[in-house]
């Protein structure tokens, strides 16, 4: 079973095809190819990239498509279990263990034998969670927590993080050995910035799913909007998509979707830019950004005091027409004003979603 042929497959996991999770950028086609290669290997696999980049969904498909497909993926939200009651939730333990424990429970470890054990956020766990973890890499056994006898177990650990684990390392929160031993493999998942070329069918994606989710018809992106999402940084990735899509379904303001695109003007006043010091800067180059940023900020107020008459913005800003109309399509701004609210038509009946699929395909796409 490869991840190559089983569009149909990832529909039963309630995910959206692959050709939809893996686009056409060639950033994410290697990430398919690591995926299939590490698949039905038993070697702990990381993976890594910023929040809302499909992380959960990868490690979904690495167990879907494994050996122990058939066993159980537990997932360990590391960051949102106190480390007081990590120990106790990762390895079990015994009846009569501490005060309160009036029976045996299984940890999270043992209900992932012969599964997938999934450590989310791992760059949170403790010290000392990771040395217990460690020895269920190196030999599979484990004590639970007042318990003397070592249990064994058989199990698949795959690890996300959206930090750098190496820096944690130099700075002593995380342990050398227990990364070598989580990272086997090690998958990145590209930023949504780094692979803008699949925004246009991942927006058709959740237009259509949310479509039918809300029983609604929405209209189409128009053509500025599509190009200020695609100009767009995208901080929070995936997950900030369709978070913005599924309220333009819901309400259908495309002006509400620009306005939440549009940089926030600072409160001083003054010209801001982000500047990565990891490595030397190109004064020019960054000068060059914070002026752009300015220069866009101070062309949408104008744009919005004249109601989006550009005439009268090019005169305002006493440049020429031409030049707006260049600087609007340079910065990736809207040349028209955005569709403003509308309430959504809802359906009276549950659509038949071949016919909504219809409805939704048969009109023509701007991107």
């Amino acid at each position: 079973m490869t991840l190559v042929h089983n569009n149909e497959s990832a529909t039963l996991l309630d995910l959206p095809p692959l050709d939809i999770i893996f686009g056409k950028t060639p950033a994410m086609q290697a990430v398919r190819n690591k995926l299939e290669r590490v698949a039905e290997t038993d070697v702990p696999v990381l993976i890594q990239g910023e929040s809302g980049t499909g992380k959960e969904i990868a490690v979904r498909l690495l167990h879907a498509f494994s050996m122990r497909a058939r066993g159980s993926l537990v997932k360990v939200s590391c960051p949102a279990i106190p480390n007081s009651l990590l120990e106790t939730e990762l390895f079990g333990y015994e009846k009569g263990a501490f005060t309160g424990a009036m029976s045996t429970k299984l940890g999270r470890v043992e209900q992932a034998h012969n599964g997938t054990l999934f450590l989310d956020e791992v760059g949170s766990l403790d010290l000392a969670v990771q040395s217990k973890l460690l020895q269920v890499l190196q030999d599979g056994t484990f004590v639970r927590v007042g318990g003397h006898e070592p249990r064994s177990i058989a199990t698949r650990l795959v690890s996300a993080s959206n930090g750098d684990l190496r820096s944690q390392v130099e700075e002593g929160t995380f342990r050398l050995d227990f990364l070598f031993r989580i990272n086997a493999v090690t998958i990145n998942l590209p930023p949504l910035r780094q692979r803008i070329a699949d925004l246009p069918i991942l927006i058709d994606h959740f237009i259509e799913h949310y479509a039918k989710a809300f029983q609604s018809t929405p209209e189409l992106l128009s053509k500025s909007a599509v190009r200020l999402m695609q100009n767009y940084h995208w901080p929070g990735n995936i997950r900030q998509l369709e978070n913005l899509i599924r309220s333009y379904v819901l309400i259908g303001s495309e002006e509400a979707l620009v306005a939440e695109l549009m940089p926030d003007t600072p409160r001083n006043g003054g010209i801001t830019t982000e500047i990565d010091l990891s490595e030397p800067v190109s004064l020019k180059r960054i000068t060059k950004q914070a002026t752009q940023d300015l220069e866009r900020q101070i062309i949408l107020k104008v744009l919005q005091a004249n109601s989006w008459n550009r005439q009268k913005t090019a005169k305002w800003l006493q440049i020429s027409y031409r030049s707006l109309l260049y600087k609007l399509s340079e910065a990736g701004m809207p040349e028209v004003p955005p569709r403003p609210i509308r309430v959504p038509q809802l359906m009276k009946k549950t659509p038949d979603e071949r016919t909504l699929k219809t409805a939704l395909s048969s009109r023509n796409r701007v991107y």
